[in-house]
């Protein structure tokens, strides 16, 4: 879930010009990955893996500069979803 908020809000935010209803998309995604944390891992597990997913939505902007737009959201989902898993996995879920 949370990879896709990444993809699909920077997919929907270029696609159709309008930045607002891509962070809409990424707010939305971001919402219901970090109720999945929660039932999943606990709050601590959802408290640190949505500070994760704002972290690559921000690391996301600079490391564009270096690698080019869709590499650096590509780059920051999947650390974002192997953070996910790696959490949701020693948890039990």
């Amino acid at each position: 879930m949370a990879a896709g908020g990444l993809v699909g809000g920077y997919g929907i935010a270029r696609w159709t010009k309008k930045r607002p209803l891509g962070g809409v998309a990424l707010a939305a995604a971001g919402t219901v990955a970090a109720r999945q944390w929660h039932r999943t891992g606990g709050t601590k597990a959802a408290v640190g893996l949505s500070v994760a997913y704002v972290a690559a939505f921000a690391g996301s902007h600079p490391l564009a500069k270096k690698i080019g737009a869709w590499p650096a959201v590509f780059t920051v989902a999947g650390g974002v979803a192997v953070a996910s898993w790696a959490v949701s996995r020693r948890a039990g879920g």
